[in-house]
């Protein structure tokens, strides 16, 4: 009886330790923060945020995931530096007083082994308000060059800017729904 309970907490360990959650670090070079704004109903503006950093914690088994990524919002990119300038005044992040962007989560919601859906709190201009990133591409794969297993996929959720404060334009029609993605792999550390 000693020797079956030994055996079934043994049994039992090795389970947890296989089903401890994995610490991944993104991979600057293959993640993207961006934005998507329509511009007068002719065109959409884009831009990106160049400096990224961040850490996902994933646990397939366990169906579950935590996510922490700061945005540097000074490295804001339009493709144009004129634009830069003014998306980075006080006018639009104001990016002097607020230069980082966060988002935080706590849970994950799967489909089977694909994430579908990441939920948490964003952080933009002082201001944190909850949002939901819709998944999809979620893979994790052995990286031959790494050696090293990584985890991603395209993010996305349409936010209304004017709750963070970003209310430029709104007065000449231009629209409060902002489209942000993030594009994210994150390697297993």
């Amino acid at each position: 009886m000693k020797k079956t309970l030994l055996a079934l907490a043994a049994l039992a360990l090795s389970g947890a330790a296989l089903a401890a959650p994995s610490t991944y670090a993104i991979d600057p070079s293959h993640t993207y923060v961006t934005f998507e704004i329509g511009h007068f109903g002719t065109s959409t503006n884009r831009g990106r945020f160049d400096k990224k950093e961040g850490t996902v914690e994933l646990d397939r088994a366990a169906k579950t995931g935590k996510a922490d990524i700061t945005v540097d919002v000074t490295s804001v990119n339009s493709g144009f530096a004129q634009f830069n300038t003014h998306l980075k005044s006080a006018e639009i992040l104001n990016a002097e007083k607020f230069p980082t962007a966060r988002f935080v989560s706590d849970k994950f919601v799967f489909n089977g082994d694909k994430v579908t859906e990441v939920t948490g709190q964003f952080t933009l201009m002082g201001k944190t308000q909850p949002i939901t990133l819709k998944a999809s591409q979620f893979n994790c794969y052995d990286n031959p060059m790494l050696k090293r297993e990584v985890c991603g996929g395209d993010f996305t959720a349409d936010i209304k800017r004017s709750l963070w404060d970003v209310k430029y334009g709104l007065d000449w029609g231009f629209p409060d729904n902002m489209r942000l993605v993030i594009q994210i792999e994150a390697v297993k550390q």
